[in-house]
Parts: structure tokens; C-alpha cells; sequence
């Protein structure tokens, strides 16, 4: 069985190794166009052109998908299956194109948390559980027939980065455990609208409004934005006029005098931002235009202005 892999962080890394080591014939690896990025405009190659390179594997780098010469390159492959994990949205002259189909793997339990940001939106939303969905791809983003899920539960203190890496290797497995399901005749497909018993949850892509933290809210909900947020693109909110992003907290709901939005430090080893009905109490930031560092290393050098 040929097949065609296409994706570019390293989430997608992870998929590919597991697919390399479980003796499948990858006969192309397409992933992102590299980029100039930083200020030096140093060409950025992705994590999985990276590997792939290491691997010996014949990359592609299609800047259109629609590309008349990218298509031909591609049909002329002979690929048997398309596998994809956090790639782009695929042109259905792409997706269509191999006889057993093109499957992709997506960190959410689909149907619930279609779209670019699964795991943000997960943690965000105060979710005890989430996990990985493979599933064809067909017209409608992240609603083709499922073919396998597996779960986890996020933990109370779980970051989006702590769930990104545990999904990462549990996709893994489960994208191998499928496309030998495919080789082997062996896999069923189940209908999205058949798995709906609840309201659907979306995750669209997070901008940068998404990120503002609202003091008037109740600090279980920013602490559940801060840590779905974190590490990237992080939640922030402002401190002496410059955005200060914040990664790691603890929360505790209790009754206060401070107003929502306040802060309270000793200058020395805390600093906590007063919510609804309590306070978060910061533990690792950034100030704008410093680096990331931690609360008390934070307190030494900086200046509180007056109220």
C-alpha cells in the first residue's frame, strides 16, 4: 500500500514516525512551503520537512494545492491512501484522488470541537476529557465518517501544551491502528450526525480578542483560559500599560474586597489578579518586550506604577 503523508508541526512529526516504524511504504511527504520568519528572515523549514529529511523520504512543498503541475506530480504517485494530520484544508481534486481514500486525524472526540483549535477550546471550555478522532475526509471541514477514537482526561492543572503532547502520541497509535485497519479491509465507518447527542462545541482558529483576560469573569473560567492558552498564543491582560501574558496560575474562589481586575503583591514572591469571586495567583509571565520567566524572578526588577 503507497502512501501519501501531508502535515507540518510536530504534532504531525509524531504520526509520521509511527507510520514509518510500523513498515508502511510513505511514498511522499508533502508539508508547508519553508518561510522567512524572525528578524533576520531566516528561511523556516517545518518540523515535518525537518524529519522527513532525515528519513530520506521524497518531500513536497506545494505552494497551491490546485497547482496543475503539483496535481500531476501527485497523481503520478499512484498513491493507495492519504493520511493527514495538521496539514491545510484540502481541495477535493486532492483529497478525492486516492482509490482508498484520504483519512485525517484530529485532536478532539468528533464530532464535538470541529475546526483549527480543538485543544484550546477543550480546556478553555472546562472539558474533563477529550482524545483523537481518524476519519475520511470529505466536502465540510472535520465532518467526514469516523473510523477510530481514542480518549484521555485532562487534569486540573493540564496546559494546552500538556494535552497537545499526550494527544500527539496518542494520535499516533491510533493513525497506525487505523491504516492497518484499511489494509486489511477490516475498518467501519460511522456516520458524524449518528454520534450527536449534545450541543455542538466549535474551536475556530483563536485570534487575539480570544486571548484578553475579562476580570469581570469568574476566575474558574480565566483560570480554564489561561491554561488553554498556554504556552501559545498565551492569555494576557496589562500591567503598567504593556501586556503581561500569562502561562502558568493557580486560582482560589473565595469572598474578597478587591475589585475584578485589581492586583495585590508583596513585590517579593506573589502577585494575583482578583476575578469574580476570587483571585488568580500568576506564577509564570511575561512582560512585554522581556522573556518568560517566573513570578519571583519577575518581582525583582520590576516597578509597580501608582494606582
Amino acid at each position: 500500500m503507497k502512501i501519501i503523508f501531508m502535515g507540518t508541526p510536530d504534532f504531525a512529526v509524531a504520526s509520521l514516525d509511527a507510520i514509518l516504524k510500523a513498515g508502511f511504504n510513505v511514498v511522499a511527504v508533502i508539508t508547508a512551503p519553508d518561510k522567512p520568519a524572525g528578524r533576520g528572515q531566516k528561511v523556516n523549514e517545518s518540523a515535518v520537512k525537518l524529519f522527513s529529511r532525515e528519513k530520506d523520504l521524497n518531500i513536497l512543498q506545494p505552494t497551491k494545492l490546485k497547482d496543475p503541475f503539483f496535481l500531476q506530480e501527485l497523481k503520478s504517485l499512484n498513491a493507495d491512501l492519504q493520511v493527514v494530520v495538521a496539514f491545510r484544508m484540502l481541495p477535493e481534486v486532492v483529497w478525492d484522488m486516492p482509490p482508498m481514500g484520504t483519512i485525517n486525524l484530529h485532536g478532539s472526540l468528533l464530532p464535538q470541537y470541529r475546526g483549527a483549535a480543538p485543544i484550546n477550546w477543550a480546556i478553555i471550555n472546562g472539558e474533563k476529557k477529550t482524545g483523537v478522532t481518524t476519519f475520511f475526509l470529505k466536502q465540510e471541514i472535520d465532518t467526514g465518517d469516523i473510523l477510530f477514537s481514542d480518549q484521555i482526561a485532562i487534569a486540573n492543572e493540564d496546559t494546552a501544551g500538556d494535552v497537545h503532547d499526550k494527544l500527539m502520541n496518542l494520535g499516533a497509535e491510533l493513525l497506525v491502528k487505523t491504516i492497518t485497519a484499511i489494509e486489511s479491509g477490516r475498518h467501519k465507518e460511522t456516520a458524524q450526525n449518528l454520534l450527536t447527542t449534545s450541543e455542538l462545541r466549535h474551536a475556530p482558529k483563536i485570534f487575539k480578542e480570544n486571548c484578553l483576560i475579562n476580570w469581570q469573569n469568574p476566575v474558574k473560567e480565566i483560570y480554564n483560559l489561561v491554561r488553554g492558552l498556554s504556552p501559545y498564543p498565551g492569555a494576557y491582560t496589562t500591567l503598567n500599560n504593556k501586556i503581561l501574558k500569562i502561562f502558568k496560575a493557580e486560582m482560589q474562589e473565595s469572598a474578597m474586597d478587591a475589585k475584578p481586575g485589581e492586583h495585590q503583591t508583596d513585590g517579593k514572591t506573589f502577585l494575583k489578579f482578583y476575578g469574580d469571586n476570587g483571585f488568580i495567583l500568576i506564577k509564570d509571565l511575561q512582560l512585554e518586550g522581556k522573556k518568560r520567566m517566573k513570578v519571583e524572578e519577575f518581582l525583582k526588577g520590576f516597578k509597580f506604577l501608582e494606582h
